[in-house]
């Protein structure tokens, strides 16, 4: 398991850039790191994605000098180990509403003394016992990250023992199902979700964690960096595949050639 610079860059305070992946070919990902990406995020909830092409993003992404993340469906052990297992940076755990649900996902993301992760170190993330076993579970407790999402009004109700739960690295607030919680679907701007989502990055800031949210536009993700948020996912690969290709375009359509 490689050194985990994410993890550090967010315990220093720094602020951390990353898209999510949709796209299975390896490339995507590993132009994102030889661009100076922090991180990607891959996206197996809404992306096509499946366990064996992640691990292979996770490889390219780790060449090119970036931490992956790997965002599972839901709230599981078994997709929260395979996550973790194929030598991702950490995990990303979707729909998290209680104190209980987010110790449910630590429960699954750590070996013992901490969790009940299963063990089976003949794996990407165990190096596939190559260097031997002794001491990996605890340097894979030490590197791996926890990212769990607040992303409706429960979640942020409870927000104030939610963030009381020991080993999570990153509470991340999903704008977009946010306004969908709050009645008003994909409307961000408005104000019940800015209100809201500035509410808890100040509850979380406060408690020693770091906040996350996602960004399409580099305006966005300034003003959620002035709020306080470390951790901005920057828009998704096939979003900024399809604005290269709009923008590439546009002179052309705009000139009637």
């Amino acid at each position: 398991m490689k050194r985990n610079e994410l993890k550090r860059k967010l315990q220093r305070g720094e602020v951390v850039l990353g898209p999510f992946m949709n796209c299975s070919y390896p490339a995507f990902i590993e132009i994102v790191g030889l661009a100076g990406f922090d991180f990607a995020i891959i996206d197996m909830e809404h992306g096509p994605l499946e366990v064996e092409t992640a691990e292979d993003l996770c490889r390219a992404g780790q060449g090119a000098g970036l931490d992956p993340i790997v965002r599972v469906r839901k709230n599981d052990a078994p997709q929260i180990q395979r996550a973790l297992d194929i030598g991702s940076a950490g995990v990303q755990v979707p729909q998290i509403e209680t104190r209980e649900q987010a110790e449910a996902v630590v429960r699954a993301a750590k070996y013992q003394p901490i969790g009940m992760r299963g063990i089976s170190l003949f794996t990407r993330s165990g190096d596939y016992s190559v260097y031997g076993l002794s001491g990996i579970t605890d340097r894979l407790n030490e590197e791996q990250m926890i990212v769990i999402h607040i992303e409706g009004v429960r979640g942020l109700e409870n927000l104030e023992q939610i963030i009381t739960v020991p080993h999570i690295d990153v509470i991340f607030l999903g704008p977009y199902d946010l306004s969908q919680s709050f009645g008003v679907p994909g409307q961000i701007d408005d104000p019940r979700v800015i209100n809201g989502m500035r509410m808890a990055v100040g509850k979380i800031r406060d408690a020693g964690k770091a906040a996350g949210t996602y960004a399409n536009d580099v305006e966005t993700a300034k003003r959620w960096i002035d709020a306080g948020v470390q951790y901005i996912s920057l828009s998704v690969d096939v979003g900024i595949f399809a604005t290269a290709c709009r923008n590439l375009l546009a002179p052309f359509r705009s000139s009637g050639s």
